[in-house]
């Protein structure tokens, strides 16, 4: 794929166009990604709204029993682990975005996102206290190992990329392949680890995006039928040994989740890509695109929403047929929230919020 420095790439603005070889305007590229950060973070619902109650222990469990069982199984093959991917690889996106427009107006760029990153650490531990489950003060400490490649080039990136890939798959295929080896165990634990799969999901979009490969998706057809060609099989194969492993009790059975997410995420990833080219089809899922717009606001509202819908109905402890009823009724509020916000505001208020702990007053000169 062809890759431009960071002086030499297109900026990603809301408005103008991004190139003359350009299928579609900047401001309906920055649509589409909004619209693959809604279905994230409505991906994401399915995987938390379990953890919404804390299980005591001695008091009531789920059920996942018939078709609970069945259930939690398919969120295992297609959802566990790759939405939250999904939304990380655009985290990666944002960084390139915020610190190119950044470095355009004169500003320190890395200086600037550490800046960022800060305030996400503290908004995401004051967080913690309210859902167990936050991921934000960890995207802000994993954030910080990107701040090194942004003058990096294209080429450099991605070598270091296939390295980390290659290593943290590895290290998952001996975690399920040479279990109990003592200190090598324990070295297959840290690399094969969540947090390696996060980061190696911000460098992804950080590539994608230095690179201007999401703005000539038109362009780049056959790299990502080849892509898609490549992943499927993965996709296929790795999905029927978790249902094969989740039916038969498997042990390892995150371990085998975990070495799905990478080739999962890049399908994913790739097809939405291709879909949202089509203009009638992301104008269908622009008010998605309105959740993914304030996606800040919408992840730290979604706990609140789905407490006060759990209470409504009265559950102690949460099935997975709870988990997709709720998660749906929360997705549809947000959806519908986020379309009237949007009718009068032009920023999510958390966004603000983040926005403001960046910036102080100092105001961002728009070009």
């Amino acid at each position: 794929m062809r890759g431009y420095d960071s002086h030499s790439s297109v900026k990603y603005e809301r408005e103008g166009v991004l190139s003359m070889n350009s299928s579609v305007t900047q401001k309906e590229r920055i649509v589409s990604l909004d619209i693959i950060r809604g279905l994230a973070l409505f991906g994401i619902l399915f995987i938390n709204v379990a953890a919404y109650q804390m299980l005591v222990e001695g008091g009531p469990m789920p059920d996942y029993s018939g078709i609970n069982g069945i259930i939690n199984t398919l969120i295992d093959i297609f959802i566990e682990k790759k939405f939250f991917s999904i939304f990380s690889f655009l985290f990666g996106v944002g960084f390139y975005i915020f610190t190119s427009r950044a470095e355009a107006r004169g500003d320190k760029p890395r200086w600037r996102f550490a800046r960022r990153l800060l305030a996400l650490l503290l908004i995401g531990i004051v967080h913690v206290f309210i859902f167990w489950g936050s991921i934000l003060a960890i995207y802000a400490v994993i954030g910080f190992l990107l701040i090194p490649f942004y003058n990096a080039k294209v080429s450099t990136i991605s070598k270091w990329l296939f390295a980390i890939v290659t290593v943290h798959v590895l290290s998952i295929l001996g975690q399920l392949f040479m279990p109990n080896q003592g200190a090598l165990s324990t070295v297959f634990g840290i690399l094969g680890n969540d947090a390696v799969t996060i980061f190696i999901m911000f460098l992804t979009g950080f590539l994608a995006a230095k690179a201007d490969w999401i703005s000539h998706i038109s362009e780049y057809s056959k790299q990502i039928k080849w892509l898609q060609f490549v992943t499927f099989p993965l996709f296929v194969g790795i999905s029927l040994w978790i249902w094969f492993a989740a039916q038969g009790g498997y042990e390892n059975l995150n371990s085998v989740i975990s070495l799905g997410v990478i080739p999962t995420t890049y399908f994913y990833l790739a097809c939405l890509f291709v879909l949202l080219e089509n203009k009638k089809i992301a104008k269908l899922l622009k008010p998605i695109g309105r959740v993914g717009q304030m996606a800040f606001t919408n992840y730290l509202a979604q706990s609140f929403i789905g407490l006060a819908i759990m209470s409504l109905m009265g559950l102690e402890v949460v099935s997975p047929s709870d988990v997709v009823i709720i998660a749906i009724l929360i997705f549809i509020i947000q959806i519908i929230f986020s379309v009237i916000w949007f009718k009068f505001f032009k920023m999510g208020p958390f966004e603000k919020v983040w926005r403001f702990m960046t910036y102080g007053r100092k105001k961002v000169a728009k070009k």
